[in-house]
């Protein structure tokens, strides 16, 4: 059976390497690794630590476009995909642009074969359609199109249940982010930044950042560099790692707020294994990533979100991750118990992880043979 694993992201590319891996072992399938370049860079990366050599390359990206001139082009290029290639399923991952743009192009697919759309980490919900922005919208209209929903917990195959989806086409698989972190965790890897080199060969205490969202932009994210700032005067012995994403107005708001901090090292965005390994060596985590929620827990590291509410409550109730916001003095508060209380801090890095113990890319195969075998 030939399925389709289109993809444009950076944490698209790690979601599905584990599954391609495993359908490329698998006789019964034929993939099909489509990259529509939505983050074209920073997925080079990804595709080439897991040995990844997509089919076909499709060129959405354009630097400064609007959603809506994104969406089109992955709608038009993945339709011309489609055509050429019919294949008997196509599989997205997540909730961004590239997911909603392959979904509807295979559900307005116009030729008479109807392929089936598989979502992979479906039933994530924050339930505020405005945070975050657009995901939330976009992973709820994939729903809509879902032929199969590949929920990581009991609570997204919930959220799908409560919006009227048939438990039939749910399967609950775990996150398959927790098989792409034990594959990377376990090589060596090593920093293309000296300075994070010197921290971990010193064994030197650090809070690891990440600050990227939408919603974050402008003044949160000015009070998220406030905070940062004050916890290094708080913690004379920490570190801190901010690696920055590539929009320029971030890297200019967080050098201007911190570029000349003792102790805080501003660097370029990490490669995927380089970030693993950050993540392995830092004492805390601080972050607005959905992934991070996911990922720390296995590695026993506290996150902390900037964020108001998540896609992700299993983490919270299971007291990996806390949400903080993006108040300053609370984000400092928080940071600094943590860091400071044994206890405080034993509590949440000794958790369990609820999104899975790395064998989730078994459990999508036994899932899409079921519907398509």
């Amino acid at each position: 059976m030939k399925v389709a694993i289109v993809y444009g992201t950076r944490p698209e590319a790690v979601k599905v390497a584990p599954l391609i891996l495993a359908l490329e072992d698998h006789k019964g399938f034929d993939p099909v690794v489509v990259s529509t370049g939505q983050h074209k860079e920073m997925m080079k990366q990804v595709n080439d630590w897991f040995e990844l050599k997509p089919h076909y390359e499709l060129d959405v990206f354009q630097s400064g476009q609007s959603l809506n001139e994104l969406i089109g082009k992955v709608i038009r290029q993945v339709e011309d995909f489609l055509q050429e290639v019919e294949p008997d399923a196509l599989l997205i991952q997540g909730d961004t642009t590239t997911v909603l743009g392959a979904a509807l192009a295979a559900f307005y697919h116009t030729n008479q074969k109807k392929i089936p759309v598989i979502h992979l980490e479906a039933g994530l919900r924050s339930h505020d359609i405005d945070s975050p922005y657009p995901e939330e919208a976009n992973r709820r209209l994939v729903t809509q199109i879902a032929a199969l929903n590949l929920a990581p917990t009991e609570t997204a195959r919930m959220n799908l249940l409560d919006e009227g989806n048939d438990d039939a086409l749910i399967q609950i698989t775990g996150n398959t982010v927790i098989d792409a972190l034990y594959y990377t965790v376990n090589k060596p890897v090593t920093f293309t930044d000296p300075r994070l080199t010197q921290l971990v060969d010193e064994d030197t205490p650090y809070i690891l950042v990440t600050c990227h969202r939408r919603e974050n932009w402008g003044k949160p994210m000015h009070r998220i560099a406030i905070a940062l700032r004050k916890l290094t005067e708080k913690l004379p012995d920490y570190n801190i790692v901010l690696p920055l994403h590539g929009n320029p107005d971030i890297r200019e708001l967080f050098y201007k707020e911190l570029g000349t901090t003792d102790r805080v090292i501003l660097t370029d965005s990490l490669p995927y294994p380089q970030f693993c390994h950050a993540m392995k060596h830092a004492d805390l985590i601080i972050s607005d990533s959905g992934g991070v929620q996911e990922e720390a827990p296995s590695l026993g590291k506290p996150v902390l979100v900037l964020r108001e509410n998540t896609e992700r409550p299993e983490a919270v109730a299971a007291g990996t991750v806390k949400l903080v916001g993006t108040d300053t003095q609370r984000i400092i508060d928080e940071a600094y118990t943590l860091l400071t209380d044994k206890d405080a801090y034993a509590a949440m890095a000794h958790k369990e992880n609820p999104f899975g113990d790395g064998n989730a890319a078994e459990k999508c195969i036994h899932a899409i043979e079921k519907l398509l075998l």
